[in-house]
């Protein structure tokens, strides 16, 4: 009963924005994560606040990784990996050395 009390309180018509409440609607995003824009009582859009628009980009990325892994796993059949220790002790990698890093964001 919750999830539907939320997804009632999520609606907002389109009829609002035609009323000028455009900033008003956008505010809300403030509080909440997703809006659901409504025309003609049937759902046409959702508006994502920016920090769930993040989050669900996170997960997206990280389902491609974890698909690009089952991938290479399967293509290696039964062929063991290296283990990560091993890895860095062989390019002489610490684990100060990845602490230290800072964060790269690749697009």
């Amino acid at each position: 009963m919750a999830a539907a009390t939320n997804v009632a309180k999520s609606l907002v018509s389109i009829s609002q924005f035609n009323k000028g409440q455009a900033s008003r609607i956008f505010d809300r995003l403030h509080s909440e994560s997703r809006l659901i824009v409504l025309k003609n009582n049937q759902p046409t859009a959702f508006i994502l606040s920016p920090n769930e628009y993040d989050r669900l980009s996170e997960i997206e990325e990280d389902y491609a990784l974890l698909l690009e892994v089952y991938e290479r796993l399967e293509k290696n059949g039964d062929k063991p990996g290296i283990p990560m220790a091993d890895v860095m002790a062989r390019h002489g990698i610490t684990e100060n050395d990845l602490d230290e890093i800072e964060d790269v964001e690749i697009e």
